[in-house]
């Protein structure tokens, strides 16, 4: 069976990370209750720059920040459309502020190929 999933790379300022922390742990909450068969969030804790790439480079990291990524894993992008749209309706959703830079935030969806 083929899964999907979206992963975000963010840059988060030291001083969001409580705020960060909590939002995460509802957005993790609502995308399991919506349907996503996985949802994790992880803080870099050995993620080096690099000389050509590396996740610090990809967000622009300040030297204030720290690199998180998010991964939520779906049944198919089909599945994965369904669960975004119930998820963004839920009432935990709204007046959430954004803690961190979004434009420097880097996101996609990706189908799986190998190990399913």
């Amino acid at each position: 069976m083929s899964h999907y999933a979206d992963i975000f790379v963010i840059p988060v300022p030291v001083g969001n990370i409580a705020l960060y922390r909590q939002q995460a742990e509802t957005f993790t909450k609502v995308w399991l209750e919506s349907g996503a068969l996985t949802c994790v969030e992880l803080e870099a804790d050995d993620a080096p720059s690099g000389k050509l790439t590396s996740f610090p480079q990809s967000v622009d990291l300040k030297p204030d920040e720290k690199v998180f990524v998010g991964v939520a894993t779906y049944e198919s992008r089909e599945k994965r459309d369904e669960v975004n749209a119930k998820a963004m309706q839920d009432a935990r959703m709204t007046g959430m502020e954004m803690c961190f830079d979004g434009k420097r935030m880097i996101f996609g969806g990706f189908r799986s190929f190998a190990g399913d």
